[in-house]
């Protein structure tokens, strides 16, 4: 989805619990209703929702305003740290740093769809933001993502449009090229049109049980967000699960090894174990949906 060249400065998220937030001119001018009442992960962001409501959902998305310009002209586009050890923005700056791929396709408020070569680019986009839906470009932003090696697929409407993304990678010259994508039409179409590339499916809350299939047919890992049918259909088919609250599932052999190797470099203690998948401890967002 874009936004038409003149069009107002208008961004849609769907934030947590999948809950629909309108951004315009740096404001919250809409809140959803969300779909959990309370999630795991929300209550370690750097400010906590808990519960899960309108009211918190706005506060947060106002605090993210403030402290690094999302959905505004000031939005900052790196950083090094990160804030869960196998979220999708995680892995890909880890593959990145590793070498294990050369170029992450990841959408961006204030630009869509971005190639990002580097693990703080990936990390400053899409480890402060998830669930982007539509977004204004602003000149600003795509400067500062193009001063550090980013492309903007489309600075002038800032079109959402992975597919086209992963094929200006490739055609730019990229070889080991990574993609988060939220549709089955682009898990699809990217595994159709580019079989060697690496897919993460994400934002799956409240997804079918048919989505969840085909995500687990045709992507790498899958991020199990509040979904129940991503637990049911595509954690009883992976070969790897990592976490157990809001697990990621390895779903293929390149999928596995990377978060093996993940596991491998980390210098904090882990458990490995055999299970049968999908495991969790009951600390899971409620409800799943």
């Amino acid at each position: 989805m874009s936004c038409e060249p003149g069009e107002q400065d208008t961004h849609v998220l769907e934030a947590i619990g999948r809950c629909r937030v309108l951004v315009r001119d740096g404001k919250v001018i809409e809140v959803g209703v969300p779909r959990v009442r309370s999630c795991p992960l929300a209550k370690r962001f750097g400010l906590p929702v808990d519960p899960v409501t309108p009211e918190k959902v706005r506060e947060n998305v106002e605090h993210r305003i403030r402290s690094f310009g999302l959905c505004t002209p000031e939005r900052q586009v790196l950083m090094g740290t990160e804030f869960v050890g196998f979220g999708a923005s995680e892995l890909l700056s880890f593959a990145l740093a590793q070498g294990i791929l050369d170029c992450a396709v990841i959408a961006g408020d204030g630009a869509g769809t971005v190639l990002a070569p580097t693990p703080d680019l990936v990390q400053g986009i899409g480890g402060r933001m998830s669930g982007l839906v539509r977004t204004f470009p602003y000149p600003e932003v795509i400067t500062r993502i193009e001063d550090e090696g980013g492309v903007v697929l489309d600075p002038v409407t800032g079109t959402i449009d992975q597919v086209e993304g992963a094929s200006l990678a490739y055609k730019k010259g990229y070889r080991r090229v990574g993609v988060t994508l939220a549709t089955v039409n682009d898990a699809l179409a990217l595994r159709r049109n580019f079989p060697e590339v690496f897919l993460i499916a994400v934002h799956t809350t409240g997804i079918s049980a048919e989505d969840a299939l085909i995500f687990a047919e045709t992507c790498d890992l899958v991020t199990s967000c509040a979904s129940r049918h991503v637990r049911e259909v595509a954690g009883s088919r992976a070969l790897l699960q990592a976490g157990s609250s809001i697990p990621v599932f390895a779903m293929t052999r390149a999928g596995k090894e990377l978060l093996l190797e993940k596991v491998r470099v980390l210098d904090k203690p882990m458990m490995l174990m055999g299970a049968r998948l999908p495991f969790d401890l009951g600390n899971l967002p409620d409800p799943l949906v």
